[in-house]
């Protein structure tokens, strides 16, 4: 078992990026680990590109995430932690591959029409292409599991779309009835974690925790001390009725679902469990004890972070070191792609 999975280096990790992935990732290193499997963890810098984007800001971005990932808990000695810009196969890969994908696969793609608004021609190339980098992220690998939350299996679809016709056009055998010939690429299956926390703003019970708000108030950042964590879930919003006793209570406020299912997560209880300690009790009393919750929790991450931060030798290292394993592992698919191409290498 091979899981591979990614994330873009813009901006500081916040509540719902831990909480929806990076502890996942920690369980799963955890959990792989002790079954001889392998996890990849990458910094998805290729995919920052595809929007307008300040390179020292990336440059900057790129260490600081690195720096949150191991206070999170992701462990380089362990796992392969690296970043895509140090492997170029990615960017060979995906070249490789736009000769299979197809424009209306393409245009298929949701998360280009919701990128590009209502200004699609003046998007870039690399916004529109980017799901083809995806794909060459994990077929690169032969990863046979990806994490993916549900605004990302559509992705992880074309990319098992890519690597099926791929392997139907250029492998010779592959495509017979009853075939056992392997193909250059795995087939990756989805990990969707059953107990993902869907992380909502703190300003808009609606709309999900995201770093792109401009608003610092609507999320918890993993970098934010115990002072703006308190301040922050104070001035959460919600409504003047207390919690109720049963999660049906719930339905139809959205602020008050978020805040209970945060403290769920956090807890490692059941959104069931937390009514059962605050139903009955009004905000006032139940927005302390959250902010405790959180500081308990996110404080020694934080302590992790801010040391590791002002290490840039040692971030650059982690890099390094993870980049070297991912060219090696990297190199006989994309030798094995180039082959089966026809395309002839010194």
């Amino acid at each position: 078992m091979r899981i591979v999975s990614g994330i873009q280096p813009t901006g500081n990790l916040h509540l719902g990026n831990y909480l929806g992935a990076i502890r996942n990732w920690v369980r799963m290193q955890d959990d792989i680990e002790s079954h001889g499997g392998q996890c990849l963890f990458f910094l998805a810098d290729l995919h920052a590109i595809s929007m307008p984007h300040d390179p020292a800001q990336l440059t900057a971005s790129t260490l600081e995430m690195v720096a949150a990932l191991v206070a999170c808990g992701v462990d380089p000695d362990r796992s392969i932690l690296f970043n895509q810009a140090q492997v170029p196969a990615h960017a060979e890969l995906q070249w490789l591959l736009t000769g299979t994908a197809r424009m209306g696969w393409l245009n298929r793609m949701t998360q280009f029409k919701d990128k590009a608004g209502k200004h699609r021609e003046g998007a870039s190339i690399a916004l529109f292409t980017y799901p083809v980098l995806q794909a060459a992220d994990v077929l690169l690998y032969q990863a046979t599991h990806v994490p993916v939350g549900e605004d990302q299996k559509q992705h992880l679809e074309l990319a098992r779309d890519i690597a099926q016709k791929f392997n139907n056009d250029f492998v010779p055998g592959y495509a017979d009835e009853n075939s056992e010939v392997p193909g250059v690429f795995t087939l990756p299956d989805p990990i969707i974690p059953p107990d993902a926390a869907r992380i909502m703003s703190l300003r808009n019970g609606s709309a999900k925790m995201s770093k792109s708000d401009p608003s610092e108030m609507s999320r918890i950042d993993l970098i934010d001390d115990a002072d703006t964590i308190m301040k922050k879930i104070k001035k959460a919003k919600t409504d003047p009725e207390p919690l109720p006793s049963e999660e049906k209570g719930l339905e139809g406020r959205a602020e008050a679902q978020n805040l209970v299912g945060i403290y769920a997560a956090m807890s490692e209880t059941t959104v069931a469990g937390v009514l059962a300690e605050f139903g009955g009790e009004g905000f006032g009393k139940f927005k302390p004890a959250l902010g405790e919750l959180l500081v308990e929790k996110l404080s020694p991450i934080n302590a992790r972070f801010v040391e590791l931060k002002q290490d840039r030798e040692s971030l650059d290292a982690i890099l390094a070191k993870g980049a070297l394993k991912a060219r090696e592992l990297a190199r006989p698919t994309l030798a094995a792609a180039y082959d089966a191409l026809g395309l002839v290498r010194g």
